[in-house]
């Protein structure tokens, strides 16, 4: 199948973004809808969920922000075999299944709607003891954050952010250079782009550019 890339604006993608998710909650008529920008933090997946926002209330639709890194593991196990091991980054250090139970779950039909914004802060390593906040019939789960697909999660769309292997070495910091491997085995295992419903090229954060099959 060929593909367009269709350069645009932040600011435009976030709005063709939430036009599609709009498009979705009512072609579907679905009580909820769960989106997640995927993409290493090089990437800047957060600024793309958060950009994501405004123009979904302007359509009507009420949001709610979940990160993943509010859901990672403690760190007794995601350093358990060094604070450097890819793998582990990879395989251990999101807690998928505390993702399922506190936000995924609820959003499922005849669920309660009742979301946990966060749970671990591993800054402090300490649970966050956050109270789990409505999200209104109607609205739109957005979840950021890095190695997210291929987790079995319920979403209703998914954006992959993509860099070319140059440009994520190139924009990803000195001291967290030993991620890379996991990335790459993200790449070769999950084939990220192609399981996205969307991706996007983002080598350069001011100019992404819309991968489109034509």
């Amino acid at each position: 199948m060929a593909v367009q890339v269709r350069p645009l604006t932040p600011e435009a993608l976030a709005e063709e973004l939430a036009e599609r998710v709009a498009r979705l909650s009512e072609e579907d008529g679905r009580t909820w809808t769960r989106v997640a920008v995927d993409g290493a933090d090089a990437a800047r997946p957060g600024d793309l969920a958060d950009a994501l926002v405004e123009p979904l209330r302007v359509r009507g639709r009420p949001v709610r922000r979940v990160r993943a890194r509010d859901f990672l593991r403690p760190a007794s196990l995601r350093f358990e075999y060094g604070h450097h091991d890819a793998d582990a980054y990879l395989d251990r250090w999101l807690d998928a299944g505390a993702l399922f139970r506190e936000v995924f779950d609820p959003l499922e039909p005849g669920g309660s709607g009742l979301v946990l914004p966060t749970l671990w802060d591993p800054a402090t390593d300490r649970a966050t003891r956050a109270q789990r906040v409505p999200l209104p019939p109607g609205g739109v789960l957005v979840l950021d954050g890095p190695l997210l697909l291929g987790r079995w999660f319920p979403l209703d769309l998914t954006v992959h952010l993509r860099l070319t292997p140059a440009a994520l070495e190139r924009r990803t910091p000195e001291p967290e250079r030993w991620t890379l491997p996991a990335f790459a085995r993200y790449e070769a295992e999950v084939r990220p782009e192609e399981q996205a419903d969307m991706a996007v090229r983002a080598d350069d954060p001011r100019r992404p550019a819309l991968v489109v099959n034509v």
